[in-house]
């Protein structure tokens, strides 16, 4: 098992990452500065947003992993899920991507932290 990196400095190489393939990003919500769960939505073209969460896998690694789809029809849905996560857990790190390629950006993330 490796190292975790400090929250705030992977929110920030994630900021930077989308930033470098052209797309945007921002921190909706901060979290505890070192060990706060990091939460990532992707959008593309500002539709489409996914939920990601890093769930630890079978070898001990870290990996995102999308929980949750905005249902077109039901936005809003997506929006109150969000918030009663953050009601939740306030050491959360809500940060959210527009990114022309929001699944490669994520596996992209997976070589940067």
């Amino acid at each position: 098992m490796t190292a975790r990196l400090p929250a705030h400095l992977e929110a920030g190489a994630i900021l930077r990452l989308a930033e470098s393939l052209g797309g945007f990003g921002t921190v909706l919500a901060k979290g505890e500065h070192d060990a706060g769960t990091i939460l990532l939505v992707t959008l593309c073209r500002g539709r489409d947003s996914v939920l990601y969460e890093r769930m630890p896998q079978l070898d001990g690694s870290r990996s995102f992993v999308a929980t949750k789809h905005e249902d077109p029809e039901t936005p809003q849905d997506f929006s109150d899920y969000l918030a009663r996560r953050r009601r939740q857990d306030h050491d959360m790190w809500l940060i959210e991507v527009d990114i022309a390629d929001p699944e490669r950006f994520v596996a992209r993330l997976a070589d940067l932290v």
